[in-house]
């Protein structure tokens, strides 16, 4: 019985390694086979990039280039003060035109649907486009507060601690009342708060 098993086992481990042999011998035949050719990468991959907006389309308002700061230039001097009026003036327009717009978009689409879902979609529709109106409304009256601080010479300084600003700063928010400082101390108070 023992020699049995040893031969069972022998012709076992045969056919392994000649099966294991065959295996390599297709290996071998693959890899001497011609190559294919491979097309080298080029530029033409796509590579992501995240794209940034051009100068001219920085802040609210698109189409009004950034200021550019000179060497030694004084803050809030009369090019600025005329930069951040455009700004504002053109940002309360857009506005304006907008709530113009949302008014004759309600009165044309308003219809008396007999069906009660298509009735709350328009309802919550219109609730949904007042509700926009009604924070761009608010933005239009800080724009205004904003363009009356133009005019007293208080545009650009702090009202919490009288420190400028900032150029960039209002550009990227123009209606900004607080230096970034106090901003940020405020939020933390109103975090702590609730």
């Amino acid at each position: 019985m023992a020699a049995t098993k040893k031969a069972v086992k022998t012709k076992a481990t045969v056919k392994k390694k000649t099966v294991a042999k065959k295996k390599t011998v297709k290996k071998a035949a693959v890899e001497t086979a011609a190559p294919k050719k491979v097309a080298p990468k080029t530029a033409a991959t796509k590579k992501k990039t995240t794209r940034r907006r051009p100068a001219s389309q920085i802040g609210p308002v698109p189409g009004i280039a950034s200021y550019k700061e000179k060497k030694g230039e004084e803050y809030m001097n009369e090019k600025q003060v005329q930069h951040f009026k455009n700004i504002l003036l053109e940002w309360k327009r857009g506005l304006m035109e907008e709530v113009d717009r949302t008014v004759h978009h309600m009165q044309d689409d308003a219809a008396n649907f007999p069906d009660p879902n298509d009735r709350a979609t328009q309802e919550s529709e219109f609730s949904m486009e007042l509700r926009a109106r009604d924070r761009e409304r608010k933005l239009i009256k800080k724009i205004d507060e904003s363009i009356s601080h133009l005019d007293n010479d208080e545009f650009g300084y702090c009202e919490a601690c009288g420190v400028e600003i900032g150029v960039k700063r209002l550009e990227a928010r123009p209606t900004a009342t607080l230096c970034i400082d106090c901003k940020i101390l405020d939020e933390i108070r109103e975090k702590q708060r609730g």
